[in-house]
């Protein structure tokens, strides 16, 4: 008997067609007034088009600055985009990443699926590290001086009680890593303050303090922060390379998630908690 093969080869002549393209991985940023906010963020897009040549990589404003998200979604379905994964630029479960961010995805003229935010997350611990140890955060020498050391970790903040929750555990992902208390510290919303805060550890005999700025860019926020600082003070987190890496894990999490229940713009972990009830 003559074997045929299953799969005949394209007649000469006839081009396979191409693969569609990924969803766009659409990033999306606060917006600020500060300048340096903006080429920050698009210095940090371009390190995730590097690591990942070939997705579409685009960037949308919550406010203050163009592009505005349902901007950026117009234009990606005026495109012939396919549809998007929009990774908010953001460090909690704040109003920002559960109402407004899923509200732009469900109104968008393409279908679109909200990743988390970029914390709690391992890399988002390495960025903090290694901003601290570039500004010059030393480990303790000793167990004396790690008596009188730790961090106050400064974060925008939020009337959430989920994004606090949030920042707590960043707080204690870095004290693991540091092997120092790491107290949270917020610019608006909630308490304590960074001076708050630094106040509360030096009554606790905690005279060795550094500020870590969990913050994506230079901006109002940051600067209030860092003039709290009684001494070292990070740099916010920027272009560091595992911002890059963070926004593409986010990305390809949420396309593992099944597609929720509720709706396209569910966040991922209430995706995940809709498909495991």
């Amino acid at each position: 008997m003559t074997a045929y093969p299953s799969q005949y080869p394209p007649h000469p002549g006839v081009r396979p067609r191409p693969a569609a393209p990924p969803p766009a991985l659409v990033v999306v940023a606060h917006g600020s007034r500060d300048p340096r906010a903006l080429a920050t963020v698009l210095r940090l897009l371009e390190r995730v088009r590097a690591l990942r040549p070939g997705l579409p990589v685009h960037l949308g404003h919550i406010e203050l600055n163009a592009p505005l998200l349902p901007d950026t979604l117009d234009a990606l379905a005026a495109s012939g985009a396919g549809s998007a994964v929009l990774v908010p630029l953001l460090f909690g479960r704040g109003h920002h990443v559960t109402r407004d961010i899923p509200d732009a995805a469900a109104a968008a003229p393409l279908p679109a699926r909200v990743a988390d935010p970029l914390g709690p997350h391992p890399l988002l611990v390495d960025a903090l590290h290694a901003r601290l140890t570039e500004a010059g955060w030393q480990p303790p020498r000793d167990a004396d001086d790690r008596r009188r050391s730790a961090v106050v970790l400064a974060a925008a903040g939020s009337r959430a009680p989920a994004s606090r929750a949030d920042t707590e555990r960043i707080a204690a992902l870095l004290a693991a890593r540091l092997g120092v208390p790491v107290v949270p510290a917020y610019a608006s919303a909630a308490a304590p303050t960074v001076t708050e805060a630094v106040r509360a550890l030096a009554a606790r005999g905690r005279t060795r303090v550094a500020v870590a700025s969990c913050f994506t860019a230079p901006g109002r926020f940051a600067a209030e922060c860092a003039d709290a600082a009684p001494g070292t003070v990070s740099d916010p987190l920027g272009t560091h390379p595992a911002m890059a890496r963070l926004l593409l894990h986010r990305y390809d999490q949420a396309l593992r998630t099944p597609a929720p229940v509720a709706g396209p713009a569910t966040p991922v972990a209430a995706q995940a908690a809709l498909a495991t009830a």
